[in-house]
């Protein structure tokens, strides 16, 4: 229980720190929001007048307390650029890259487990061998470069899929989905590599462990003792990479959004930078932030479950 509330307790104040200090960062860019927002035309008394009225002319502090306050209530402010509350902006794009994160992590698991077990088991065999030599090429491709050479194999030469021919999930969730496949492919394939090179080697380890040789000794097959009693094991090691590749894979939709033309909060983030709308982009890094914080959180909690071995009081 002390655990818990320790890292509960973490949690927390990490949260406060990133809310802090993404706030203070766009403090001290250089810039006037309230001149951004007007555009140079605008005389200084309007420019002091939409201050006031943005609350720019109260103490930093203060206003990064009222910000705290509307963000926890769901109020991030209004947009800059499109005057309309941020919030609406995000519960727009936010299922799009959510889709594309959760397609990208289940591609992970569904591919590294049972290649990861394969690699391990036959190690230093012809698969394991011919597993390794994809697994270099794999994670020798940039995230966004594998994303063009899908776009190139796949869209252009293939036509499997339209490059461009986005569908929104207003319009449909299969279609959205569909679209949505080589995306997350191209965003998982390089997590996939490393997750199958970590499962590899923590099989490894814990094949030669005598709690192995006890399992076959009470007349467990391989596979029962594989699947069994080694994966358990073996998986928690392996956690702590999944808990940073959702975190990884919810940047890479930053690109890849941008290659595929997807309207996710990658490009959302992008097109706000560009014009300067700090409402949108800190809303947008403190949930990207804090989303990667609760992930580690719930994985550490989680360690608990899955291996007794690990002290929780």
């Amino acid at each position: 229980m002390k655990y818990l509330i320790k890292k509960i307790c973490t949690l927390i104040i990490t949260l406060l720190v990133i809310s802090l200090l993404s706030f203070l960062a766009f403090q001290v860019i250089p810039g006037d929001a309230a001149l951004s927002r007007l555009g140079t035309g605008a005389t200084e008394q309007k420019r002091e007048n939409l201050r006031r009225e943005m609350g720019l002319d109260r103490p930093m502090l203060e206003r990064y307390g009222s910000w705290l306050k509307g963000f926890l209530q769901g109020d991030m402010g209004e947009s800059y650029t499109y005057s309309i509350p941020v919030s609406g902006l995000i519960r727009e794009k936010l299922p799009v890259t959510l889709a594309i994160a959760g397609m990208a992590f289940v591609w992970m698991l569904a591919v590294s487990i049972p290649l990861g077990l394969l690699a391990g088991k036959f190690a230093g065999r012809l698969p394991d061998r011919i597993l390794t030599v994809l697994n270099q090429l794999v994670m020798s491709v940039p995230g966004f470069f594998m994303g063009i050479l899908i776009t190139c194999l796949f869209g252009l030469a293939l036509h499997w899929f339209t490059p461009g021919g986005y569908v929104s999930y207003q319009e449909g969730w299969g279609p959205f989905l569909g679209y949505l496949i080589f995306p997350s492919v191209s965003i998982a394939l390089p997590k996939c590599a490393m997750g199958v090179k970590l499962l590899r080697s923590s099989v490894i380890g814990e094949l030669n462990q005598d709690y192995v040789r006890t399992a076959y000794s009470r007349g467990n097959s391989q596979r029962q003792a594989l699947f069994g009693h080694v994966l358990k094991n073996s998986l928690l090691p392996v956690l702590t990479f999944w808990a940073l590749a959702i975190a990884d894979i919810v940047a890479s939709s930053v690109i890849l959004e941008q290659v595929f033309t997807i309207p996710g909060m990658g490009t959302l983030l992008v097109q706000s930078i560009s014009n300067r709308d700090y409402p949108v982009v800190q809303a947008v890094i403190v949930l990207v932030a804090g989303l990667t914080v609760v992930i580690n959180f719930l994985v550490d909690v989680l360690y608990g479950v899955i291996d007794p071995r690990v002290n929780l009081h």
